[in-house]
């Protein structure tokens, strides 16, 4: 197979890249960032490019490769977006949208894989426990907003035959390695990343805060099942939650301790970020992923395991 990864300069596009050539090392990676990204295998079948996809003759150039999959990634992240409407438009929207114009156009019937969030859920949701087809998404963020402008476009032409799409919600990736990012959940992995480093972080919100995580691992490996998942399961909605757990800032740190040590725990700092806090306030903590289960993807490892995973890969 020859696939197109957008967006893998950033840490689940370097992690999902690895893993394919992983289980699939005869597969074709293409792999597209603002600025060329970085090759995390040892595969000479990986191809790294730049590519700014908000210009539409970068798109088209990329679709004439004809790839028989699409990952698309790329975005603004929910700090980012918000701070910057326009931009967030630009890239979260308007380049995305274009992407899925060019592929139906030059090769119709393409797996599409796009990453959404549960930032299109709202306040509403908050209080319940969150499903695919039983809570209205009424974002209150615009990343949100413009993550599910993208679900409905992917779930339409998939409708047309247009594209076959698969449009995955991501819980908060942790832990995530490499520098924080634009997230408002980006202090998440921050409380253990940093600390295990050495350095101070700070978390911005209040500790009893629920928060919808799912590790490297097993994310990667539910990626890749969803581009494998066959069309027909998927039905006439092409949405999915994808497996994770609810854990607040507190148990994140309580895990912490155990596996790494008091010394460690305490240099995590509480700095409450009020615009981050509304952010993260405004996504559910509990989530039902019955369709998910039903449709193969795995469950995840935990909280401690993840936090021993990540220092392991930092031994």
């Amino acid at each position: 197979m020859k696939i197109i990864i957008t967006g893998a300069g950033g840490f689940v596009g370097q992690t999902l890249a690895k893993k394919l050539i992983e289980v699939s090392p005869e597969a074709e990676l293409i792999l597209a960032d603002v600025q060329a990204p970085p090759n995390p295998t040892n595969s000479t079948t990986v191809e790294c490019i730049g590519a700014d996809l908000t210009k539409a003759e970068t798109r088209n150039a990329l679709i004439d490769r004809s790839p028989d999959a699409v990952y698309i990634l790329h975005g603004i992240m929910s700090s980012g977006a918000e701070a910057n409407l326009e931009f967030g438009l630009s890239v979260n929207f308007d380049s995305v949208r274009g992407l899925l114009d060019i592929i139906r156009e030059k090769k119709p019937g393409t797996k599409v894989i796009f990453t959404s969030s549960c930032a299109v859920f709202g306040r509403a949701a908050v209080e319940n426990v969150a499903t695919e087809t039983d809570v209205v998404p009424m974002p209150e963020s615009s990343y949100g907003t413009q993550k599910l402008m993208i679900e409905y476009l992917v779930n339409d032409y998939s409708r047309r035959g247009l594209i076959d799409g698969r449009v995955v919600r991501l819980p908060t990736v942790f832990v995530r390695a490499g520098a924080p990012t634009a997230a408002a959940s980006s202090f998440v992995s921050g409380i253990v990343r940093e600390p295990v480093h050495g350095q101070e972080s700070e978390l911005p919100v209040d500790p009893n805060i629920g928060i919808w995580l799912v590790s490297p691992r097993t994310l990667a490996h539910n990626l890749i099942h969803a581009m494998n998942v066959p069309a027909e399961k998927f039905g006439h909605f092409r949405t999915v939650l994808l497996p994770g757990y609810t854990a607040t800032s507190g148990e994140i740190l309580d895990a912490l301790e155990r596996v790494a040590g008091k010394d460690t725990r305490a240099l995590v700092k509480e700095k409450r970020d009020e615009k981050i806090e509304r952010i993260v306030l405004s996504w559910p903590g509990k989530y039902n992923t019955a369709r998910a289960k039903e449709l193969g993807f795995a469950d995840d490892v935990g909280l401690e395991q993840t936090i021993k995973d990540f220092i392991d890969s930092v031994k």
